[in-house]
């Protein structure tokens, strides 16, 4: 087989293959035993009906058009394997030239392909990145605090109109026009929460026990969402909350502690804790701003729109054009940080392990409340491990990026992200132990597949065109038999493999995943009809 590559655009390369007839020969033996079992020629037993007496019944154009659809998806992935490119969604395949009969000719086609551009990434390095420092503030720990007053505040009835903080219990009845949308009874409000009706906290303000008005709100849900309504509402009671003393009394409540100083010192070790997670976050989120920023490079346009389509075709609203054009935006930038992540990725020799894999898969299926072996099974039916695998490939890469980027805090203290994000001692050490272990990996393809909001299915590979076959002779009676279409799966072209310690800052993938993609079938012309008559 011989196969050349050229570059159509910096995202998109047109590959030029040819095939030999040897090559192509098992594909045509198996069509002919194929067509041998379908059809019904009297003298003959089905399956047992010779290649001579299927060109001259059937034609060769049938033989050949089934062989090349059989035959072509495993000669792309061969192509692409050898010329080296990184494909991204489907190839659009013209068939060129097809053999003229069992023994001459060859197999020529072209496969157009979007790609994944050129991407240099800067020295990891030369980086440095500024978080939040982590000194807690008293405002901070007195907000948390008031936070555990008001978990053990207690609400008492009031004799007077409400203010903002108290709680209502309130009768609302929506209308539109003479209907009545809605209504809801005995309801407890806070009064400035805002999670009910717009206008509603204007309007129940300054009310006592008894008293009712009138107002006009769009609705918040339902089949009517945003149609304007007039609402009545009734105030039934009016109770304001009140708090327990901040005392060693309440710190014995709230707490296991029995001084309030011990509980005090204890919520600001909490923030601290938190604000240390919040560092490494924020380290991470600031590491992929900063290679974006460094680094220029298109998105395959093909790809994009792909997932605007499949995007808006899930919500109905194809022919929304404003909505398509923030579609088009965001699944550009899921792309741009998904193709600079697989690079980084590649960079980095990043390897999933079957450990994390699994941990991964049990955390998903708990997450979905779905028992973890059945949300395997759907996952590896549905082509979506995968696509599981490179997610982590890519939050994994930013973890170990991160060891080699100057981290600071606002003070211009030096950050340890050790415990988040792993050293490379400790996987050296981890490495050893392994090793005893025979700890499995799983092979990460660093390809892309398009962003998705959702795990997506398998996509079924398109028809590719196809140029008209060539005459094997002059045409013969008979008929002809349409040969079995047949695409097989895409599979990972390279894989790259190194040690690498799992990061604790690892995400789960965003709705985002697309499926293991396809190569198209072949787009059939009529096939010819072999000349020789019966």
């Amino acid at each position: 087989m011989k196969s050349a590559v050229e570059n159509l655009e910096p995202t998109r390369v047109k590959l030029t293959v040819e095939v030999s007839l040897d090559e192509l020969a098992p594909s045509i033996e198996h069509a002919y035993s194929h067509i041998a079992k379908d059809v019904s020629i009297p003298g003959f037993r089905k399956g047992k009906v010779p290649p001579r007496i299927i060109d001259q019944r059937i034609g060769f154009g049938a033989v050949i058009e089934h062989a090349v659809n059989d035959a072509l998806p495993g000669f792309y992935r061969d192509a692409v394997t050898e010329t080296g490119v990184s494909p991204l969604g489907q190839p659009d395949v013209e068939v060129t030239a097809i053999p003229t009969s069992a023994k001459d000719g060859e197999l020529a086609f072209t496969a157009e392909v979007d790609v994944r551009p050129e991407i240099t990434l800067p020295e990891l390095s030369g980086i440095s990145l500024t978080v939040d420092a982590l000194e807690v503030s008293d405002d901070e720990v007195d907000e948390r605090i008031e936070v555990m007053r008001q978990r053990f505040g207690t609400l008492a009835g009031v004799e007077r109109a409400a203010k903002d903080g108290d709680y209502v219990v309130l009768d609302l009845t929506a209308t539109i026009g003479d209907e009545e949308v809605d209504t809801v009874s005995g309801v407890s409000y806070q009064i400035g929460s805002g999670n009910m009706l717009e206008g509603l906290d204007e309007a129940v303000t300054g009310l006592s026990a008894g008293e009712s008005t009138t107002f006009t709100a769009p609705l918040a849900g339902g089949e009517r969402a945003g149609e304007e309504s007039e609402v009545v509402v009734s105030i039934s009671a009016v109770k304001e909350q009140e708090l327990p003393e901040l005392d060693d009394d309440f710190a014995q409540l709230a707490s296991e502690f029995d001084t309030l100083a011990e509980l005090t010192d204890d919520v600001r070790t909490q923030a601290a804790a938190g604000k240390v997670d919040g560092q490494a976050v924020q380290a991470r989120d600031k590491l992929l701003d900063a290679l974006l920023e460094a680094v220029d490079f298109p998105v395959p346009a093909g790809v994009v729109e792909a997932e605007v389509h499949r995007h808006l075709e899930g919500e109905n609203r194809l022919e929304d054009d404003a909505h398509r054009e923030e579609v088009r935006e965001e699944a550009a930038d899921s792309l741009r940080r998904q193709l600079l992540l697989d690079v980084l990725a590649e960079q980095l020799k990043v390897r999933v392990s079957q450990e994390e894999l699994i941990d991964f898969l049990v955390r998903t299926a708990q997450q979905y409340r779905v028992d973890p072996n059945e949300f395997v099974q759907n996952a590896d039916k549905t082509g979506q491990i995968p696509v599981f695998v490179g997610e982590l490939a890519r939050n994994k890469s930013l973890a170990l990026a991160l060891r080699q980027v100057s981290v600071t805090d606002g003070d211009g203290n030096a950050v340890d992200l050790t415990p988040f994000i792993g050293s490379d001692d400790l996987d050296a050490a981890n490495s050893g132990e392994s090793t005893e272990g025979a700890t499995e990996t799983v092979e990460v393809d660093v390809e892309t597949e398009a962003p998705a909001e959702e795990a997506a299915a398998e996509e079924k590979p398109k028809r590719a065109r196809k140029a008209p076959a060539k005459k094997a002779a002059d045409e013969a009676d008979g008929d002809e038999a349409s040969a079995d279409e047949a695409a097989a799966e895409e599979k990972p072209k390279r894989t790259r493999k190194a040690s690498a310690k799992k990061a604790a800052a690892d995400e789960a993938p965003a709705d985002e995943a697309a499926a293991e993609e396809k190569p198209k079938r072949t787009r059939k012309a009529p096939a010819k009809k072999d000349a020789t008559e019966d």
